[in-house]
């Protein structure tokens, strides 16, 4: 497993020790055989907002942006299983939006830090939630994955 971290926040950087055990957790949990890379990048809102607005047409910041790499259940079949290095894709988190949005709910910015990096690697992984079934399946593998990092 390969983590490419990249921080502006300096006094978030031992995330990327937290975020590779997460990481560890998830491919385990799927059965995924590959030997995965992921690139995640601490950003601001300002950032996130440009990425937002030219890549989704969204005019406003969001908590995290994924683009996956592999894009087709066929290609996801193909390659999560079997050995070999696989790069997912890039992960985006807003650390300003992460701590707004642990305030809004209440729990602490780890826990939404942590949330948002396995929500981001879900969707690298192929998993969506533009359904009801999909969401469901795919919020429950989010709190087994936390609940078994302790988060």
């Amino acid at each position: 497993m390969e983590l490419d971290f990249n921080s502006k926040f300096k006094e978030y950087d031992h995330y990327e020790d937290i975020y590779f055990s997460l990481m560890g957790i998830t491919m385990k949990k799927l059965g995924i055989k590959c030997d995965p890379i992921v690139s995640v990048s601490f950003v601001d809102n300002r950032y996130i907002h440009r990425i937002n607005k030219k890549y989704r047409h969204i005019d406003r910041p969001t908590d995290v942006i994924s683009f996956a790499f592999l894009d087709d259940g066929h290609q996801y079949e193909k390659v999560l299983f079997h050995e070999g290095m696989v790069a997912l894709g890039d992960i985006y988190i807003s650390v300003e939006k992460a701590i707004e949005q642990a305030n809004e709910y209440g729990h602490s910015v780890n826990r939404e830090l942590c949330f948002l990096f396995v929500h981001g690697l879900l969707h690298l992984l192929g998993y969506d939630h533009m359904n009801e079934r999909d969401e469901k399946v795919m919020f429950s593998l989010q709190e087994e994955i936390l609940k078994e990092k302790g988060v």
